[in-house]
Formats: structure tokens, C-alpha cells, sequence
């Protein structure tokens, strides 16, 4: 099934982010924070003011995700790190990966259990060291699959029995069954995109059970039904699309996430918007964001 769609699409930012990566709406500042992975920045975007701060990582920043009570954890190259927006702070939590100093950390979903779910990926893109994770309340990190080149995409279905993760490189999103003790079993193919629509990068889920995944090289997102019926594609000025994210009070805009990296001259300069911040009005409300629930005082 081809199913474009006449979506009104807006560049709301266009720094040129080399990877610009996971999107995440924060209620509590009503702003949409994200990361730019190359570019060793995190991002964050004011929609009522159109105020923009950036802040400057140690290293490549593969994600920032709110926690409860305040703050941020981010995932560096180097591991899990607590960022203060305040300062500008990054401090070390844990290391992920010790054993593959060529990976690096990408990606991640907070479900509705306060759990994050994050991946790790080889930095040259080449080898099947990466893994998918899982944080604990009490600060340990568990390892929940493996045998990735690059992770992408974890997220929950709306009643949390389902957890989508994508194979980048295989051109496979995965479906597990998800417990309610975060346990994941089951693990079959939920989509497969076709040789020259792209690779499938970030997923998210809307109000509906619907899964939209972005595709780099692809030039858009698509949504799928849960049960995997392709129902929208929603096309961007620029060929590397890496994820959406639900904001507003209504949680009815969808913000992508744009790359250039990989581009020749001649591609960014006929695709001038590409590493931009982008907006549309979606067909569903995104799910409510949660913010990541830690015990231990080392994340305070």
C-alpha cells in the first residue's frame, strides 16, 4: 500500500544537526529537547517563543531523556550520564559497553513504568556488537537483546503488553511481548522495509497503536497499524529522517528529526533544509511522556 499524504510540513529550526537525533516533548518546560549524535550537541526547542538553547556533550550524545524529580540522563559514547541543564554538567553514571570501546550508545523510550530502554551500536557501523537495554530503578544496567550493528526505535504500545526495536541495518523493526516486570519474549518481525525505501531509524508510538517509523534515506516517516498494514507516509524536504516525537498541550504535533550526514556538497545543496527540526500535524495524539524513574541518589 503507497499512502502519501497532503501533510502541511514546517522547518522550525534549521540548524543543519550533521545527526539529529531522539526527539523528546518535556511537559514540565513545554519544549521539545533532542540531539544532534556527530555534532556532540543537545538541543532544545521553546514552540511558544521559538526560543532555541544548545549545549555542548564531551562526546558523541546518542540521547537525553527527562528524569522524575528533574534533571536529564543522557547516553554518551563513554555511558550513561546525568546532564544538568543549569550547567552544563555531564557526569559519568555507569559505563554500558567497557568490553566494545567502539560502540557507542543510540536511542532510547521511556515506558509507562518510568524504564529506560536504550541501545548501543558500533560506531563504524559494521559489526554486530550492538545491544539493546534495559535501566533498573536501582541503577543497574541490563542487557535485554543482542547481536545489533545499529538499534534504533525502542517503544511501547499504548497498553504496554507490546515493545517495538529496530534492526537498522537488517531493515527490520521486531515486536516482543513485553510483561509487566519488563521481561520481553516472542521476538517476530512487525515490519520489514523494502529495499529502496530507506533504513528504518527511530520508532514512536501514537494514541492508536500506531508505530511511525522514520527512514533514513528514505525522505519521510510512515505509519503502520499495529498490526503492521503501512497507512501513511508523510514526506520531508530531505532524505535522512531519523525520528518523531508528540508535543503540545494536545500532543497532536509530530516533530521529526533530520541528518545530513552521508550527504555529498550536492546533496545538501538540493536539500538545503536536511539536519533541520521539523513539524506536522498528526493523524492521532501522541502517547503521554514519561520521564525516567530512578531510586538511587546517584541520578539526583
Amino acid at each position: 500500500m503507497s499512502a502519501k499524504g497532503g501533510y502541511a510540513v514546517e522547518c522550525v529550526w534549521p540548524l543543519g544537526a550533521e545527526l539529529g537525533e531522539g526527539p523528546v516533548w518535556v511537559p514540565r518546560d513545554a519544549a521539545l529537547w533532542f540531539v544532534d549524535i556527530k555534532g556532540h550537541r543537545v538541543h532544545r526547542y521553546d514552540p511558544a517563543s521559538g526560543a532555541t538553547n544548545s549545549y555542548e556533550a564531551p562526546d558523541q550524545v546518542g540521547f537525553v531523556m527527562p528524569v522524575e524529580g528533574g534533571g536529564f540522563i543522557a547516553g554518551l559514547k563513554s555511558g550513561l550520564h546525568r546532564f544538568d541543564p543549569a550547567s552544563g554538567a555531564f557526569d559519568l553514571i555507569a559505563e554500558v559497553h567497557p568490553e566494545h570501546p567502539g560502540n557507542r550508545l543510540n536511542d532510547c523510550g521511556v515506558d509507562a513504568q518510568g524504564r529506560l530502554w536504550f541501545g548501543s551500536m558500533d560506531d563504524g557501523e559494521e559489526e554486530k556488537t550492538g545491544a539493546l537495554y534495559r535501566l533498573e530503578a536501582d541503577g543497574r544496567v541490563r542487557r535485554m537483546d543482542e547481536g545489533y550493528c545499529i538499534t534504533n526505535g525502542p517503544t511501547a504500545s499504548p497498553d504496554g503488553k507490546i515493545f517495538y526495536h529496530t534492526d537498522t541495518v537488517e531493515k527490520i523493526v521486531y515486536a516482543f511481548d513485553l510483561a509487566a516486570d519488563g521481561a520481553l519474549s516472542n521476538k517476530r518481525i512487525f515490519v520489514r522495509i523494502e529495499d529502496g525505501a530507506g533504513w528504518p531509524d527511530g520508532s514512536t508510538v501514537d494514541s492508536e497503536g500506531c508505530v511511525w517509523v522514520a527512514l533514513f534515506g528514505g525522505g519521510g516517516v510512515r505509519r503502520y497499524g499495529s498490526d503492521g498494514t503501512l497507512l501513511r507516509f508523510v514526506a520531508l524536504p530531505c532524505p535522512n529522517v531519523t525520528k518523531i516525537a508528540f508535543g503540545g498541550a494536545d500532543l497532536r504535533t509530530a516533530y521529526a528529526t533530520t541528518a545530513h550526514k552521508g550527504m555529498s556538497q550536492a546533496q545538501r545543496a538540493a536539500h538545503p533544509l536536511a539536519g533541520g527540526l521539523f513539524r506536522f500535524a498528526a493523524d492521532a495524539p501522541g502517547l503521554t511522556p514519561h520521564s525516567v524513574r530512578i531510586g538511587t541518589e546517584k541520578f539526583r
